[in-house]
């Protein structure tokens, strides 16, 4: 896991807050000052936040859990899909859909619609469709992909959530505190920290600051995810090494 720089994350532009007039008071203990109407979040709790997010990331990717990555704000979409991407996890960056994880079964029932279209067109059934069909079902198939396209390979709700400007996705955090699902996020000075498991005061209207925390906790997800295939390796390793010492014994032939 990388370590923190503080004048990185300065020039990423971190500690930049809200306006002190559209800020949420429940976020008083991680500001430092207010500058020209600005508000400025100390960095110093922002750096402990994130290593108390990471150490938590790490441990539940080892475990073998899912987590999903969640912002529909166009400033932190390609760096969501990047991160998301590089570790092979699940992610919403278009609508998030109502009932995404307390639905959770109908939202497998659309996945499945997915596929079953999939299928039509391997099978050689879809060709035997008017044009007309043929233009329905394309055109439910882009927009199911566009939707949950990311998170066909997610067969049970995930371990952990993060979330980048939690007031946006406030449906999301709603759906994930009512299933018990930890929330890692980026909090500005503008919302509510208290709706949070894991709270990282940042700046997340920048596109910088988002990807330098969000590339952060995917840096710990990855030690996680790597630390699991050791341990499943030395598991592996450690049964052969016992089937090949143990004594093979000879069968005493009857008299």
């Amino acid at each position: 896991m990388a370590n923190l720089d503080i004048k990185e994350m300065i020039g990423a532009g971190v500690h930049f807050g809200h306006l002190t007039r559209k800020w949420n008071p429940n976020m008083a203990q991680y500001v430092y000052s207010e500058r020209n109407g600005v508000h400025i979040i100390d960095l110093y709790k922002t750096v402990a936040k994130m290593e108390e997010s990471a150490a938590a990331l790490k441990k539940i990717a080892s475990s073998g859990r899912r987590i999903l990555y969640v912002s529909t704000k166009e400033q932190a979409k390609e760096v969501i899909v990047e991160n998301a991407k590089s570790v092979n996890m699940p992610y919403i960056t278009e609508r998030w859909m109502g009932g995404m994880l307390t639905n959770f079964q109908t939202i497998r029932r659309a996945v499945k619609k997915m596929s079953n279209i999939d299928r039509m067109k391997q099978d050689g059934s879809f060709d035997a469709l008017s044009k007309r069909e043929k233009l329905q079902i394309n055109r439910q198939r882009a927009k199911l992909e566009k939707n949950l396209g990311s998170i066909v390979d997610m067969t049970r709700i995930p371990g952990a959530l993060i979330v980048v400007d939690v007031k946006k996705e406030h449906i999301a955090v709603a759906e994930a505190k009512k299933l018990n699902i930890p929330i890692f996020a980026m909090v500005d000075t503008n919302s509510d920290p208290r709706l949070i498991d894991y709270v990282i005061p940042s700046n997340d209207d920048a596109t910088k600051s988002i990807d330098k925390i969000i590339s952060h906790l995917t840096g710990a997800i990855a030690e996680g995810l790597a630390e699991r295939k050791a341990s499943k390796e030395k598991k592996v390793a450690e049964k052969k090494d016992a089937e090949v010492k143990k004594p093979i014994v000879e069968k005493k032939e009857d008299k």
